[in-house]
């Protein structure tokens, strides 16, 4: 999966930024059916990154890397940008 590697990166600065426990799950069709986002057949993509509220909730933080316009390069930083908006908008 040739976005698998910048997802990783993405996850785990995310988890060591926010102090909170990373677990990874590779290849899990039947939880990102359930929980990440879907094409319009309803078959789920990988890689997603998710997380589990305090409430139990799952939610997408980021489903598809962003890639920047000028070079054409996944951007990895915009992507935690996003990121980072979608968790504040969380709390």
């Amino acid at each position: 999966m040739p976005q698998h590697k910048y997802f990783s990166e993405l996850a785990e600065e995310l988890s060591k930024k926010m102090g909170v426990e990373l677990e990874v799950r590779e290849e899990d069709y039947a939880f990102l059916a359930e929980h990440g986002d879907t094409d319009e057949f309803g078959m789920p993509w990988t890689p997603q990154l998710l997380a589990e509220l305090d409430d139990g909730r799952i939610v997408v933080l980021l489903s598809k890397m962003p890639f920047d316009e000028k070079t054409l390069k996944f951007d990895v930083n915009r992507a935690l940008e996003i990121v980072m908006e979608k968790v504040k908008g969380l709390e």
